[in-house]
């Protein structure tokens, strides 16, 4: 990625983000659990519901950033396709204005194929670290951080230490 792609992309979030209000921390605590209800079930009505339509996301799976709820769809569809049975639990979260840093721990089963590797069978159990961005009741934004690492650990594509 060219630092011109990225300062383009990081002006275009901050441009959204400035659009955008800033939010009662219970409409905050009302959008992240409705957030979890849509990336534990993969519900597209969920999606656009708490998602706006120019939201940004930046995930590590993705060399340029999604955007809207389609977007997110996409990356819930190859955590899905590769960990059927995929959930994510909220374990806690720091609310700071319109900022929600959150704290997952992800659970699954790898029965497809994920990053190459093909299905193991293995269980796993990972935490995430992730900065989302909200306004007008959805989120507008989000920086993922997953323990990619660990996933790959797990599933036997990467020797343990």
């Amino acid at each position: 990625m060219s630092i011109d792609s990225m300062l383009r992309s990081q002006i275009s979030a901050q441009t959204s983000l400035e659009r955008h209000s800033k939010m009662p921390s219970q409409s905050t605590e009302s959008v992240m659990n409705r957030f979890v209800e849509f990336i534990n079930t993969g519900n597209e009505d969920f999606a656009r519901e708490v998602i706006s339509p120019d939201a940004v996301f930046h995930a590590p799976s993705h060399p340029e950033p999604l955007r809207g709820p389609d977007g997110y769809m996409e990356v819930i569809g190859m955590m899905r396709s590769a960990f059927p049975d995929v959930q994510w639990t909220l374990e806690e979260t720091v609310t700071e204005g319109n900022t929600v840093a959150a704290r997952f721990t992800m659970r699954g089963t790898h029965d497809g194929e994920f990053f190459g590797i093909p299905a193991s069978g293995n269980k796993i159990s990972v935490q995430a670290m992730n900065f989302y961005y909200l306004a007008d009741g959805r989120i507008v934004g989000e920086r993922g951080q997953p323990d990619l690492l660990g996933v790959m650990q797990q599933i036997g594509a990467v020797p343990a230490p």
